[in-house]
């Protein structure tokens, strides 16, 4: 990944992030922007955003050149984001997505959590046996995933938009609530598929580079 591409990543992380959390910083159940059943359920969506804020964070860092050049601090910020990001978050979201009461959001969300959770254990899993080709690949899939709190707030306003031609303007109101559990399950697929291109496109080069020798 190119060093302009990581940090404008950063940037939108740290944007997103900002947004996704200050509604909670008051630990207000009236601020909460989602439904919540009771103090449970608030909580452990609070639990669930603020971690995911420092996974989305943190992600960007480790695709910079000179922060995996210092294994330390590489290593360093790699585990704070399984072990302070993805871990609970992920673990936190099947709850989440079970109280939401939406078909489509328990199956979506339940998977991505999933992906979420075995993709970073194969990540760390590979950094321990060294094979540091198979880690790159594993994070970059799981920071696709991460990033679905970016791709799914952007792809729930472009759903919304395509539907004004059919239903009206006054119409989008009444259709976010069914399409915000669409635009977060299409999030994560998106990801995935970009990231597997970004992969696919990191083997194709050194092969490319060999049939020229």
């Amino acid at each position: 990944m190119r060093r302009r591409t990581a940090w404008l990543m950063l940037i939108v992380a740290v944007v997103a992030a900002s947004v996704l959390v200050y509604p909670y910083l008051g630990l207000d159940i009236d601020d909460s922007r989602l439904d919540v059943g009771g103090s449970v359920h608030y909580y452990v969506l609070v639990g669930h955003i603020g971690t995911a804020a420092v996974a989305l964070v943190l992600g960007p860092l480790q695709f910079m050149p000179r922060v995996r050049a210092r294994r330390r601090i590489h290593r360093m910020i790699g585990r704070a984001y399984l072990f302070a990001g993805v871990l609970p978050s992920a673990v936190a979201a099947i709850p989440v997505a079970m109280w939401s009461g939406r078909v489509v959001t328990q199956i979506g969300l339940t998977t991505a959590a999933v992906l979420w959770l075995v993709t970073g254990g194969l990540a760390f899993r590979a950094a321990r046996r060294r094979d540091f080709v198979s880690h790159r690949d594993w994070m970059t899939r799981n920071y696709a995933l991460t990033f679905l709190a970016v791709t799914s707030r952007v792809l729930v306003p472009l759903l919304l938009l395509a539907q004004i031609p059919f239903r009206g303007a006054g119409a989008v109101g009444e259709l976010a609530t069914s399409v915000i559990p669409i635009g977060q399950t299409l999030g994560w697929i998106v990801n995935l598929v970009v990231a597997e291109s970004i992969i696919r496109g990191r083997t194709r080069v050194p092969e490319a580079r060999l049939d020229r020798v």
